[in-house]
């Protein structure tokens, strides 16, 4: 990755120039660095950011000049400048600054479908979470406390399981030392858990999978240790009849409306303290590779910034 001076963009029919605060650094874009998910190059990475908008292109309804607003899931964030769609764009409550708009975007609300919609969790549920201190993690850790579920949280490190832990886990899994799927068959006396929510991929599916209960949803949202090799349809059935989803964000906030509730709910919680943001480090812009290796080494809890201005 290296820096380039280019023209400030010009916003088209439907769209906004956003002036960008604070941009959100996501396993997405290491996906598009690697080609994992392609994209012809040369790109411009970046999926989530928050800023004002400097100007509107024709038919915008949505935002105006000097409106304080945030996106995800429109590439090209690492910028001082982007144009997104207007629709796109979620006004940020006055009581939030830009960073932290900008690290809740699109974890929250992945986190938010997830728990929600995906499978939506109730009390009596009981779930796994991968990666629990991390980003998402410890996200979707809070709203699956808040929806009465009990979280069994998988972390590497003993300081990422006393984050998991403030966080609301019950029950944390160092994998690093224990077998994640005898531990969490014990903690369910042999039953399994009713969903993974699993962002691994490849190093985790298989155990994954064997931790489910009949009829459990196996949810693969990530790929931080590779993609998920293909498997056969009939490994759900002779693992007790399974659900296997591999959803996106971008199908779970696809119109203005759902994207609406989603966000408003997320920032809405932060305003009010019933969501805990943890923005664990803000990079110069200059230094969007060192993110990268930090972010693929997992040495890092909650969220990534990177600053244009810093």
């Amino acid at each position: 990755m290296r820096l380039e001076d280019v023209a400030v963009p010009t916003p088209g029919e439907g769209q906004a120039l956003v002036k960008i605060a604070a941009s959100g650094v996501n396993f997405i874009d290491i996906y598009f660095r690697t080609g994992l998910y392609k994209a012809d190059p040369p790109i411009s990475l970046g999926m989530e950011a928050a800023g004002v908008v400097e100007s509107v292109g024709p038919g915008v309804t949505e935002v105006k000049p000097g409106d304080r607003v945030a996106y995800s899931m429109n590439r090209g964030s690492y910028a001082e400048y982007s144009v997104v769609p207007s629709w796109q764009l979620v006004k940020v409550p006055g009581s939030l600054d830009l960073n932290q708009a900008a690290a809740a975007m699109l974890q929250g609300t992945t986190a938010h479908y997830l728990t929600h919609s995906t499978f939506p969790l109730k009390k009596g549920d009981t779930c796994l979470v991968h990666a629990a201190a991390g980003g998402v993690g410890l996200l979707l850790t809070q709203m699956a406390k808040m929806l009465g579920a009990t979280v069994i949280g998988t972390t590497s490190t003993q300081a990422k399981a006393d984050k998991a832990r403030a966080a609301g886990a019950d029950h944390i899994i160092l994998y690093t030392e224990q077998d994640f799927e005898a531990e969490t068959k014990q903690l369910t006396g042999g039953k399994g858990v009713g969903v993974v929510y699993d962002s691994v991929g490849a190093a985790t599916f298989e155990k994954s999978i064997n931790s489910l209960r009949p009829r459990g949803m196996m949810v693969t949202y990530g790929n931080a240790s590779g993609a998920v090799p293909p498997i056969q349809p009939l490994l759900l059935s002779t693992k007790g009849s399974l659900f296997l989803t591999r959803p996106t964000l971008a199908s779970y906030c696809a119109t203005r409306e759902e994207l609406l509730q989603r966000s408003g709910d997320v920032l809405g919680w932060i305003a009010a303290g019933k969501l805990k943001l943890h923005i664990e480090n803000s990079y110069p812009m200059s230094e969007a590779a060192q993110a990268h290796i930090d972010l693929a080494g997992r040495k890092t809890t909650g969220k990534l910034l990177l600053i244009p201005s810093a």
